[in-house]
């Protein structure tokens, strides 16, 4: 619990907070009408009491802070809807999904409402199967409603941001831990996450959480193993820094067999 608190104190400096009153007018200024519209539907169907303020900014995506009515946090992750960059980004993750291959090529929103159904869908399948991340609520558009990981409004440090305050006895069991959700996410949810790195780890309660699952891609999309080979380079990479790693060769053999394509 203390370093929990001390987490919390160091993020509070960081994190945006903002006024009931303020988040609004700031997301009149980003967000269209029919964004706004999403917001207020997932009101009045009372899954939103209280929508608190922004937790994190990116190019693709807010993340907000909101309070369900029955009290519980939630994170509201709210995809922006005329970014061209993102669209190239995503690309090569739908490719070859048979879920994108209706979607005209100019029609930009709807690709994003199915990238956010996407991320909804990817996280089910996750949590569904044991996998430490955010439990999915529900989604309508462009928006994501899942529960909150972190305490009073501040998120939990991304294991980047976390290091210096780990121990190298808590390093190793936390990449041990990771390693145990790789092989959940690739053997029993029958996913690759394919952007999984020491940015999209949360530390909370000193336990990994796995973030970011929007561009999971299923065991048939045609560049699956290249994906698995890259998250698990990720992850070796960054630990190898701090502790002894197993041998990457390990790795593969133990969760690689669990793919439906064959190297």
């Amino acid at each position: 619990m203390r370093k929990k608190a001390r987490w919390i104190k160091k993020f509070k400096d960081e994190s945006r907070r903002l006024k009931d009153e303020d988040m609004f007018e700031i997301v009149e200024e980003v967000f269209d009408s029919i964004t706004l519209g999403f917001i207020y539907r997932l009101e009045t169907k009372k899954v939103i009491r209280e929508l608190k303020g922004v937790v994190s900014a990116g190019k693709e995506a807010r993340i907000y802070w909101a309070k369900g009515w029955d009290g519980r946090d939630l994170a509201i992750k709210i995809y922006l809807t005329a970014t061209s960059d993102f669209k190239k980004s995503i690309r090569k993750y739908i490719e070859g999904d048979p879920r994108f291959e209706s979607i005209p090529e100019g029609n930009f929103r709807r690709l994003i409402y199915e990238w956010a159904r996407k991320e909804f869908k990817n996280l089910k399948r996750m949590f569904d199967n044991g996998v430490r991340v955010p439990q999915p609520i529900t989604f309508i558009g462009n928006v994501l409603v899942m529960s909150f990981i972190g305490e009073d409004g501040y998120r939990a440090p991304l294991l980047v941001e976390a290091i210096n305050d780990l121990s190298l006895d808590e390093l190793q069991n936390i990449y041990y831990e990771v390693v145990e959700q790789v092989k959940r996410i690739v053997c029993n949810a029958r996913l690759i996450h394919a952007d999984l790195s020491e940015y999209n780890i949360m530390i909370w309660d000193s336990k990994p959480w796995i973030i970011d699952v929007s561009q999971a891609v299923d065991h048939s999309h045609p560049r699956a193993l290249e994906f698995l080979e890259r998250d698990l380079e990720n992850i070796q990479n960054f630990f190898s820094q701090y502790i002894e790693v197993e041998p990457i060769e390990n790795l593969r053999g133990e969760i690689e067999h669990c793919l439906l394509i064959v190297k």
